[in-house]
């Protein structure tokens, strides 16, 4: 069995004022304030909706 990669990121600026799809990236990644830290699977789906909305994250792993 492989353990799946896993990618953690966080919240670093706020999504007052970004538009609506970049908002719906954050909250489908389980982001909701700042500074908040969540470990999400490696996945393409993940992946695309991080590099949407790399401006407001920081990536570890």
């Amino acid at each position: 069995m492989v353990a799946s990669k896993t990618i953690k990121i966080t919240l670093v600026k706020s999504l007052i004022g970004r538009l609506e799809s970049h908002k719906a990236c954050a909250r489908g990644l389980g982001l909701r304030k700042i500074g908040k830290t969540v470990e999400v699977e490696a996945t393409p789906e993940n992946l695309g909706m991080i590099n949407r909305i790399n401006y407001l994250l920081k990536c570890e792993g």
